[in-house]
C-alpha cells in the first residue's frame, strides 16, 4: 500500500496501488497514517516527500471499496481519510506532494494538504464530485488557503479539468515540473529543507499552520454533512446506483 525509502535525511513515501490507480481506500489511508507517525518519531528524518507509483499521484477515494456501504458509512469512510489528510499539517516536519499523471477527488486534495506540492506541466488535475452529485466531503480549507474562495469554488466545481501549468498558475500548485520530473524536483525541495536548521523550520510551520489549515476539523465536518445531503438527491443517486451504494 505504501511504499517508503530514504533518500538520506528525506524519507519517501509512495502511494503504490497502481491497480487501483493509487485509490484511497481504508488499509491505504491506515499504511499512510502508520507511516506518517513513524516518519514523526524518528529524528533522523528532516523532510517527507509523498508521491503515486506511476502512471499517476491518485485517482481519489476507492469506489470499488465504497461500493455497497450506506450513505452514513461512506461519510466515515471519508472522514478517516480526512483526519490523515488534516494530520499533515499538525506534523513538525515539512511534507512535499509530487504529483504526475493525474490528482483527482481526494487525491487532489490530499496533495493540497501537503505543505508544498510540486507538479508536472502535463498533470491533470480535477474534482469530479459535484459532477457526480455532491460537494467533497473533506479538505476544503486546505485548497481555500491556497487560492481563496472564489478560485476554489471554481475548482470544486469542477467543469473543466486544469493541466499542472494551470495549477501553478492558480496556486494549487507550488513548483512546476517538465513531465516526468516531479519526484526529482520534489526530492531536491525536500532535501534542500531538510539542510536548514530543523528548529527553525519546524517553527515556521507551526506559526503558519493556524492560517493555512483554520477551523479545518469543523469545516470538514460541515462538508460531511452536505455530502450525505447532497448523496440523497437524484444525481447521486444515479452515480451511487452504479456502486451499489445502499441509501
Amino acid at each position: 500500500m505504501i511504499t517508503v525509502t530514504r533518500d538520506g535525511v528525506v524519507l519517501r513515501l509512495m502511494l503504490d496501488r497502481p491497480a487501483r490507480r493509487n485509490a484511497l481506500g481504508t488499509e491505504a489511508m491506515r499504511a499512510l497514517d502508520a507511516a506518517l507517525t513513524a516518519a514523526e518519531r524518528d529524528e533522523t528524518v528532516k523532510a517527507i516527500v509523498l508521491a503515486g507509483a506511476p502512471p499517476a499521484f491518485c485517482a481519489g477515494s476507492d469506489l470499488k471499496e465504497l461500493g455497497g456501504l450506506s450513505i452514513p458509512a461512506m461519510c466515515d469512510h471519508e472522514a478517516i481519510t480526512a483526519a490523515v489528510a488534516r494530520r499533515i499539517a499538525l506534523l513538525s516536519k515539512p511534507v512535499v506532494c509530487a504529483v504526475e499523471g493525474y490528482a483527482l477527488g481526494g487525491g487532489f486534495i490530499l496533495a493540497v494538504s501537503c505543505d508544498v506540492v510540486v507538479t508536472a506541466a502535463d498533470a491533470t488535475w480535477r474534482l469530479p464530485e459535484v459532477a457526480n452529485g455532491w460537494l467533497p466531503p473533506w479538505g476544503l480549507q486546505s485548497l481555500i488557503a491556497r487560492v481563496g474562495p472564489v478560485r476554489a469554488r471554481m475548482l470544486v466545481w469542477g467543469a473543466e479539468p486544469i493541466d499542472g501549468r494551470e495549477a501553478h498558475r492558480l496556486g494549487v500548485a507550488d513548483l512546476l515540473a517538465p513531465e516526468g520530473g516531479a519526484l526529482a524536483r520534489a526530492t531536491a525541495y525536500a532535501t534542500a529543507l531538510a539542510a536548514l536548521p530543523a528548529e527553525a523550520v519546524t517553527s515556521a510551520k507551526r506559526f503558519f499552520e493556524p492560517l493555512a489549515a483554520h477551523d479545518a476539523e469543523r469545516l470538514d465536518a460541515a462538508a460531511s454533512r452536505a455530502f450525505a445531503q447532497d448523496c440523497r438527491g437524484p444525481a447521486a443517486a444515479a452515480t451511487l446506483a452504479r456502486f451499489t451504494v445502499k441509501a
